[in-house]
């Protein structure tokens, strides 16, 4: 340890925001260079190589093969799967010396598609899993919580190739499995949690969750039943429909009532019995390019729209409010507005408006709203679908016990892509039958510095790191006593 370069601090710096940060700092182990972005020394490399090998020998045990990718991609690849348009200023783009456009690599689902398609040409080829561990860069707009989120980082992607959905879904549960065997050899309890694909793609995913306040991820979770779902795409057990016959529709003047507060109390009714407008502009990225779409979402009063639900039932990009000269233009008045009447537009109902007779909603007029509106009957919806927010103490869908929310660090994810990536760039092989057909992808991560800095976060004392054995720096640590006699006998050691 003496001869170690570097050197611990008496004090961590101001900034350091975690506990687990501040000691990784004072320890030596690691040294921020620029906003997210760190050097590793050489006690943190040592636990890093260890976390590294537990995880490649996870994936060997179920029949990896590591390659090694590339850090800079080729700009066309990305156009052909459509993410050089759809993903964010998160993806760094820069022209190479012949003014050939180019991505620093934040994911490498394009390069495998793009190696799938002049590696396999036949069934007999699948299934095949590959795995790396790669530097990545993703530019984070708010970098933070040391190793938490950084803007470069380490990751162990894995890609497994199938010629169908049984063999992706045993791929998909044997990453489930060897994702908790890798967390408990390296000290880390972690919940897995249902999540949103986002702009990944695909059918189904699941994050890896390490539970802790300083996480940026709210999650719900059931310690009856185990059912667990980040906020994103959480659910509860809805109210049952309410039976009750329609009643007319009826003009009434309600001022000053903006609010579903305000409303709810002006009437003297529950704020179940009203119906909120929400009124966003959605960009939409098509065959035609990239376009934006009025959505006027609606649900009940009591409840609150989940942005990330609303962008998936309208195929969004992203979302942003509508100005009020927008809510005009289709009929509607901000405050006051409801799905009767209006025009061009997008009407998304949840599905508990639905089933809620008789609601109040506004009469897109200022100072008026509607009793007694019903969709169906009032106004018909384009999208009905789940766009509400989970709660804290709502029913559990799959046991109605209360909901838990908990705050967690994301550190590994899964996914079922399909052929969301194969088919894009026709990465395709000949069935049994000679017929051609998209090769099958799951797509499976693992932030190895975040892993890192989350065992840190967990194995502390007042007194400082307490690494688990499987990843510490050293095993054994020797403190020589004051002593000319002890300095020989030690380094003999």
């Amino acid at each position: 340890m003496s001869q170690h370069f570097g050197q611990t601090l008496r004090n961590a710096p101001a900034e350091a925001d975690t506990e687990g940060y501040r000691l990784l700092l004072r320890a030596g182990f690691v040294r921020q260079l620029a906003a997210g972005i760190f050097s590793y020394l050489p006690l943190a490399r040592r636990s890093l190589t260890k976390i590294e090998n537990i995880v490649r020998q996870a994936m060997n045990d179920i029949g990896g093969q590591e390659v090694t990718m590339p850090v800079v991609h080729p700009g066309d690849l990305w156009r052909e799967t459509g993410r050089w348009y759809t993903v964010g200023g998160e993806l760094t783009r820069f022209q190479d010396r012949n003014e050939r456009d180019m991505v620093l690599a934040m994911t490498h689902e394009e390069v495998v598609a793009d190696l799938v398609r002049h590696e396999i040409s036949s069934y007999r080829q699948l299934p095949r899993l590959i795995y790396h561990l790669q530097t990545k860069w993703r530019d984070e707009p708010r970098p933070r919580a040391g190793l938490i989120r950084v803007r470069e980082f380490t990751m162990k992607d894995s890609y497994s190739l199938d010629k169908d959905e049984d063999g992706l879904d045993q791929q998909y549960r044997a990453h489930y499995q060897a994702y908790f065997d890798i967390f408990h050899r390296c000290g880390l309890p972690v919940i897995a949690v249902r999540s949103d694909v986002g702009m990944m793609g695909g059918s189904m995913a699941h994050e890896f969750m390490y539970l802790n306040e300083i996480g940026e991820d709210t999650l719900f979770t059931c310690e009856n039943c185990g059912y667990a779902a980040n906020r994103e795409v959480a659910t509860f057990r809805r109210p049952a429909a309410i039976d009750e016959p329609l009643q007319p529709l009826e003009k009434v003047a309600t001022p000053d009532t903006p609010t579903i507060e305000a409303l709810a109390q002006f009437l003297n009714v529950p704020k179940s019995k009203t119906a909120k407008a929400v009124f966003m502009m959605a960009t939409i990225v098509d065959e035609a390019g990239e376009r934006e779409q009025f959505v006027f979402a609606v649900v009940r009063g009591d409840m609150e729209v989940n942005e990330t639900k609303l962008a998936n039932a309208v195929q969004a990009k992203s979302l942003r409010p509508a100005t009020e000269a927008e809510i005009r233009a289709i009929g509607a008045e901000p405050g006051y507005g409801s799905p009767v009447g209006v025009r061009d537009c997008l009407i998304v109902v949840d599905t508990t408006v639905t089933t809620s007779p008789n609601l109040v909603a506004g009469a897109n007029e200022v100072g008026y709203h509607y009793l007694n509106v019903n969709h169906g009957r009032d106004y018909k919806a384009h999208i009905i679908t789940d766009i509400v927010s989970t709660y804290e103490g709502a029913p559990c869908p799959q046991c109605e016990h209360d909901l838990k929310a908990v705050r967690g660090v994301e550190v590994a994810n899964i996914f079922k892509l399909g052929t969301r990536y194969t088919e894009a760039l026709g990465a395709t092989f000949l069935d049994k039958d000679g017929q051609s057909r998209p090769v099958i992808m799951g797509s499976y991560g693992i932030g190895i510095g975040r892993l890192l800095a989350c065992i840190a976060e967990h194995h502390h004392d007042e007194n400082g790191l307490k690494w688990p054995i499987t990843v510490a720096p050293y095993q054994v640590h020797l403190i020589v006593l004051p002593g000319d006699e002890t300095v020989p006998i030690a380094d003999k050691l």
